[in-house]
């Protein structure tokens, strides 16, 4: 019994000694946490500063507003002084275009800039300017405030100047007074704001009319594309609580090429050459990837590698791909409006495409049940086909396609439908955003087949990360990943002798 009394009396030690461990870890971990939270804080800091100081040396972007404290953030403000200055200026341009260039013609609708046209604006400024008509506010410059109205009679009001930056690759309006731009990967609130929300509703009807689709109460959810290719969507009240919203995706003037996405980095000499293989070799091609990952770019490279002599049909919501070919049919769905209240949908376009001759179909995004035609087509006559659909890696994709083809409204088991994306779909492009705002081709996957009730995947080449270098750029390395392809023979018998070596695993670890 004696034994088993001292094991009572060591116990409260025991427990005290373990109490002050606990107590030491407790605080070794707060501690731990305290110099995270000063690192994130320290980053946030020079992050700030890294944008005031672009802030301050670019002229395209304006300083932000000081708000008041009851401002809803995700609304924005615009002073009174800013908004006196932005009503003059509508005032001038509404007057110009009714009463000198087109009195005939809606304001909702857009006015071609003409140097005739732009004399006689110029002309009616300078008249009511020196007549004493109006004074121009001290707050702006003459020539800015003269480039504004011109941008309200012929252009998109607010918009104009950032549109015609080549360096914007995305621009984002969050309600009249919250104006975002992407550059170089990084977004930044531009400090270019609207009126009011009518102000925004105007330029949205502006962009959509002359497309023959509506933008109101009844039509609040638009997409459609701006004169120059740029890709367009619109919500309006009363579905967007913060008013109107536009989403416009730019593309380069100058149509880039695999060469270009080789020297951005966004994939290596041997990745390129392996796709021109598989699309010249008629592969079926799904390019999979994120919003604003890089997927139309990449479609409209490949497309580059179709020859002359094939007949194409593309099908589009909006029409955004720039193929180079002849031989090219592009279709575009038709939303209804009262005049033709009619729908033409991306399914229709694809059963209609059938008839059509065509040797590839390319669709521009399957979102829904066209999926299950567009398979049928890649799997009864139709090779070299592409589309692309949002996923975030290969294996995704197949699941993604799976819910698609699900979508269609046809009783089909699931092991059927995963037979027949194996039997249609030859490779799986991945397009990747990464983390510092880079656009990667981060896997180039071929669909095997069926193991079971499973679809193979066989990654052929992939991007390895390495995680970031000290100013906050992703580090990593494309390479191959061992794997030959299953349709080797298929390229050579279009010339493509792919040699061994480049499907070496090719990655040696970190650093090496």
């Amino acid at each position: 019994m004696g034994r088993f009394r001292q094991r009572q009396k060591n116990k409260p030690e025991q427990q005290k000694s373990g109490g002050q461990a606990d107590a030491s870890l407790q605080g070794g971990s707060a501690a731990a946490l305290a110099r995270i939270r000063a690192d994130q804080a320290k980053a946030e800091e020079e992050k700030q500063r890294k944008l005031d100081a672009m802030r301050a040396d670019d002229p395209l972007l304006y300083d932000l507003d000081q708000e008041p404290e009851d401002t809803a953030p995700q609304r924005g403000y615009l002073p009174e002084k800013k908004a006196a200055v932005m009503r003059l200026q509508l005032q001038m341009a509404d007057m110009i275009r009714k009463k000198v260039l087109a009195p005939n013609l809606s304001l909702d609708m857009p006015l071609e800039r003409t140097p005739e046209y732009e004399d006689k604006a110029l002309n009616t400024l300078a008249q009511l300017v020196d007549g004493g008509r109006i004074t121009i506010p001290d707050s702006i410059s003459e020539q800015q405030f003269v480039d504004n109205i011109l941008d309200e009679i012929f252009g998109f009001g607010p918009l104009q100047k950032l549109i015609e930056t080549d360096t914007i690759s995305e621009i984002m309006v969050n309600g009249p007074y919250v104006i975002i731009i992407e550059r170089n990967g990084k977004m930044i609130e531009s400090g270019h704001k609207f009126l009011d929300d009518d102000h925004v509703e105007r330029i949205v009807k502006r962009v959509v009319l002359p497309l023959g689709r509506l933008a109101d109460s009844e039509n609040c959810l638009v997409d459609a594309r701006l004169p120059d290719g740029s890709r367009f969507n619109a919500v309006l009240r009363p579905v967007t609580l913060d008013g109107p919203s536009m989403s416009i995706r730019k593309f380069s003037k100058n149509k880039l090429g695999i060469q270009d996405l080789v020297n951005f980095g966004s994939m290596t000499d041997d990745m390129a050459f392996f796709l021109e293989a598989m699309v010249v070799s008629r592969q079926n091609i799904v390019v999979s990837g994120g919003t604003g990952s890089g997927k139309t770019t990449l479609i409209n490279c490949l497309s580059g590698y179709i020859p002359e002599d094939e007949r194409t049909v593309t099908i589009e919501d909006a029409a955004e791909l720039q193929l180079t070919q002849r031989n090219v049919v592009r279709l575009e769905t038709k939303k209804p409006t009262p005049q033709a209240p009619a729908e033409v949908s991306i399914r229709d376009c694809v059963r209609n495409a059938l008839r059509m001759r065509p040797e590839r179909i390319i669709i521009g995004e399957c979102r829904g049940g066209e999926t299950l035609d567009m398979l049928q087509a890649m799997n009864t006559g139709h090779d070299g086909s592409l589309t692309t659909v949002h996923s975030n890696d290969p294996r995704s994709c197949i699941s993604r396609l799976e819910t698609l083809v699900l979508m269609s409204g046809e009783d089909l088991p699931i092991n059927i439908v995963r037979k027949q994306i194996a039997g249609s779909i030859n490779y799986i492009v991945q397009a990747s955003r990464l983390r510092d705002g880079s656009r990667k081709v981060t896997y180039i996957t071929e669909v095997a087949g069926m193991e079971g009730e499973t679809v193979v995947l066989n990654d052929i080449f992939k991007f390895y990360d390495e995680g970031d270098t000290p100013d906050g750029k992703v580090k990593g390395k494309h390479g191959s990943s061992g794997n030959r392809p299953m349709g080797d023979s298929t390229f050579a018998r279009y010339g493509y002798k792919l040699p061994a070596a480049m499907f070496l695993n090719s990655y040696k670890g970190p650093g090496r």
